[in-house]
This record gives structure tokens, C-alpha cells and sequence, in this order.
């Protein structure tokens, strides 16, 4: 069996197809990944996959249609009519989607349409390990994980619309522990990429021995309400959290913590610091697909939107709510900007002071590495609860003087916006919680005044 690339399947598929419109999107994965546990290599390798998705749409106007949406990730060329015909069936029996569009229309095709998806291999980590070796000769026990992805996407319609994005993802995670397995040290650092060839392993291993020095001490402090420096990591978390809930529908209904009687918050100020919250598929190094690719409809993307254009939206422009999410449809119902929903976040508008920086200009405060396991608790005030992990550390006159235990807390990321008093320099960071979903973040590091610590955890 020759397996046909993702433009074949894609044209098979649309001459295949008998609804009123088809739209057809293929993504090829490739895979590696090495991981390391107890200073020694364990398991590394490779993989290949295929995700592709016929949605099929019978129409009874320009606004009135209904949607099948079927999913495959079979790579039998022979399997493809059948996926329609499934697709086909499913839109029969739909009932009529609320955010039916006119589909979008363009005669352009992406220049490389037909060429073969992009691949990777664990060579990719070559150097990376090499690295690795000479940090497990040290005394610190070392775990990790490095993964590197290459997402290839064709997107055809019925219409015309021939794109393809290649999407690089890449990061690498290092835990350092030192003392009792139970009860020592724990440290952790991690990094994002496009292609591991950025990547300074003994920076990160640099970083993570000084951090494993601070818990020479330690000190037992209770809940409540600490100065508190978050890194660029944790406050990438937080924002991703807080751009997840910018629904323009949400707000407009009063769900969210964006909504405000008779309308939305744009235009309301949250930060004093003139902060920019932002999104742009062509920020260097944190590039993703400048269209949108979706076989199914949401509150943030339609499948009738498929093909629009990404562009740069900013979320909050200067400290002021600037933009929500808004497919074309909820856009039209509410008089608002088409606004897609951005596959990167990076905040702007702070000082040229690094982490280090805010440490010595600190008297008295906490300063986390990372959180962890956040959850809701209230949507339409968008507080989160959650925990620290892998190093909380008290800092006094200035310099780290001891690790302290881990906290739960319960805090909104909108919230902390208007009670930041300092920010400082954007940096390219890779988020703990949320980097399977959102990998691609840049923020600078902020001091909140009051971090609301609202119980002690045992967890290390």
C-alpha cells in the first residue's frame, strides 16, 4: 500500500465528496522523545501518526446549514470515500448549527501543497544528551523528559482554500533532587524550542544546582497572604487560564469574568502598568499556523471560519481589556471584530529587570519556581485554585535565604493584573502546567503584593 500524502488525502477526499460544501483537514505527526531518570538514559524513540477529519455541510441558504464532522486516522486511501460518506450521514441527521456561515473562498494554493510532511528523529537531541552526560556525573539525582514534535496540516475546501502549516514544538523538562527521596530537595527548570539547537543544557543544569543550594534551609511558614515574585513560567500559566475564558459570547451572557452589565469589559482598565497581553502568529521563535484549521465548532473557533487568517489580536493593550474571541458568526450576532483565538501568548510593557533583579529589591517575600494542577473554582471571577511545586523560596534583604513549603492557592489571574506593582522583562518561557496544550509563551516576571496563599501543602 503507498500511503498518499496529506494534499492527496485531501483531494481524494473533496473528489469523493457529494454535500453542498466539504471541507477536509489532515495533520502528520512526528514524534520523538528521550527521557532520563536517576542520572541514566532510560527510554527514547520515535513515532508517526495521522489525524485527519471530513466535515461535510448540506445547506438550505447562506446562514442555514447543517454540519457532520467524522474523524479518521486510517491511511488506507481505500478507507477515504468511506469517511465521507460517514461525514455525509452525520450531516443529514444534525440538527441546524448555530454559527452557520458562508464558507470563505480563495483560489491560491500553499506552495509546497504536495510536498511530504516534515519529519523528525531522535537525533534531534544529540547535543541535549550530550550535555545530560556529564551533569549525571555530578551528585544530584536527574529526571526529565524532552519531546520534540513536527505537526504537518493540510486544510482543502470545496471552496478553494488549499493551506498547509508546518507547526515545530519542542521543549525539555528537568527535575534535580538531592537528600532523601522522600523528604530532600526538588528543583525544576524546563525550556521550550523549536529544534533543541537553542537549547543551553548546562544553563538549565546551572540554574537548577543553585536552586538545590537554597534548600540548604529550610523554614516552615503558614498560609496566608505573602509578597510574592512569580516567574515568567507561572505567570505564563496564569495568563493562558485567563485568555482561555476571553469568550466573546461568555462575556456578552454574563459567564465569564469578562462580562459587565449590558456588555463585555473591553476598554476597562485592569493594570496600572501599561501591560500588553498579546497573540501574533509571526513573533520570532513562537510562530504557529496563521489560519484556522478545525473540524468542529466551539464558542472560540466554527468550522465555517476555517481558512480565516491569523493575525496579532491584543488581549489586553496597555492595561486595558482590548479584545475577546469572536468566530465569524458570534462576531456578526454581537457587532464585534472576528477575532480567532491565538496559539501564543506573550506579555509586554514591563521593565528591563530580570528575576534576579526583583529578588534584590525585595525586603521580605516568597518566590515560587512553577505551579501546578490549577483548577477553576469560579468562572465568572475566573478564580483559580492550585499548588507551588519544585521549590518555594523565602527571600530576605534582597537574597534567597531558604526554602519554605509548598502552598495551595486560590487566585484570579485578572485580579492579579490590577495588583501588580511590578513587572519586568519579557522573556521566552516555557509554562509547567499547560505546556501539552500551549507551549509558545513569553512573559516577564511579576511581583504581586499579596499572593494569597490559602492553605499549606505537603506535596514536594
Amino acid at each position: 500500500m503507498t500511503i498518499p500524502h496529506g494534499g492527496a488525502v485531501v483531494e481524494r477526499a473533496l473528489a469523493a465528496a457529494r454535500a453542498d460544501e466539504t471541507i477536509v483537514i489532515v495533520t502528520d505527526a512526528h514524534e520523538a522523545s528521550l527521557r532520563w531518570a536517576g542520572n541514566s538514559m532510560t527510554t527514547n524513540g520515535s513515532s508517526v501518526s495521522r489525524q485527519w477529519a471530513v466535515v461535510s455541510i448540506l445547506r438550505a441558504g447562506p446562514n442555514h446549514a447543517r454540519v457532520g464532522s467524522v474523524s479518521s486516522t486510517s491511511v488506507d486511501p481505500d478507507d477515504i470515500a468511506a469517511v465521507v460518506r460517514a461525514a455525509e450521514a452525520a450531516a443529514a441527521d444534525a440538527e441546524p448549527a448555530r454559527d452557520a456561515m458562508p464558507l470563505l473562498e480563495t483560489g491560491l494554493a500553499a506552495p509546497d501543497w504536495a510536498d511530504a510532511a516534515a519529519t523528525t528523529g531522535i537525533e534531534v537531541f544529540t547535543d541535549l544528551a550530550r550535555d545530560l552526560a556529564i551533569g549525571f556525573e555530578a551528585a544530584d539525582r536527574l529526571y526529565g523528559f524532552a519531546h520534540h514534535q513536527l505537526h504537518t496540516t493540510w486544510l482543502g475546501t470545496s471552496t478553494g482554500i488549499r493551506s498547509r502549516w508546518t507547526q515545530p514544538t519542542g521543549s525539555i523538562e528537568i527535575n534535580g533532587k538531592r537528600g532523601d527521596p522522600d523528604s530532600g530537595a526538588s528543583a525544576w527548570v524546563g525550556a521550550g524550542t523549536l529544534d533543541f539547537t537553542d537549547v543551553d543544557t548546562a544553563a538549565l543544569l546551572g540554574e537548577l544546582t543553585k536552586r538545590l543550594d537554597w534548600c540548604k534551609h529550610r523554614v516552615e511558614l503558614p498560609a496566608g497572604r505573602y509578597e510574592t515574585l512569580l516567574p515568567p513560567s507561572a505567570v505564563a500559566d496564569l495568563m493562558i487560564d485567563m485568555v482561555w475564558s476571553m469568550e466573546g459570547r461568555g462575556a456578552h451572557e454574563g459567564h465569564t469574568a469578562f462580562a459587565r452589565a449590558g456588555g463585555t469589559r473591553i476598554g476597562e482598565r485592569l493594570s496600572d502598568i501599561p501591560l500588553t497581553l498579546y497573540s501574533d502568529p509571526s513573533a520570532a521563535g513562537l510562530e504557529y499556523r496563521p489560519f484556522v484549521a478545525t473540524s468542529a465548532s466551539s464558542e472560540s473557533v466554527s468550522v465555517f471560519d476555517n481558512g480565516l487568517p491569523a493575525e496579532r489580536v491584543d488581549w489586553i493593550r496597555e492595561g486595558a481589556v482590548s479584545s475577546l474571541i469572536y468566530p465569524r458568526a458570534i462576531a456578526a450576532e454581537y457587532d464585534a471584530p472576528v477575532t480567532a483565538p491565538g496559539e501564543n501568548l506573550l506579555m509586554t510593557g514591563g521593565s528591563d529587570a530580570t528575576l534576579d533583579d526583583l529578588v534584590a529589591r525585595t525586603e521580605r517575600g516568597l518566590l515560587l519556581t512553577c505551579l501546578w494542577y490549577i483548577r477553576e473554582v469560579d468562572p465568572a471571577t475566573l478564580l483559580l485554585t492550585g499548588l507551588t511545586r519544585d521549590g518555594v523560596y523565602l527571600v530576605e534583604n534582597g537574597t534567597v535565604s531558604a526554602a519554605v513549603n509548598n502552598f495551595r492557592f486560590n487566585e484570579s489571574p485578572v485580579d492579579l493584573l490590577r495588583r501588580v506593582t511590578e513587572a519586568g522583562a519579557t522573556e521566552v518561557t516555557l509554562p509547567r502546567e499547560w505546556k501539552d496544550w500551549f507551549t509558545r509563551t513569553a512573559m516577564p516576571p511579576l511581583r504581586i503584593p499579596d499572593f494569597h496563599m490559602s492553605s499549606v501543602s505537603r506535596a514536594t
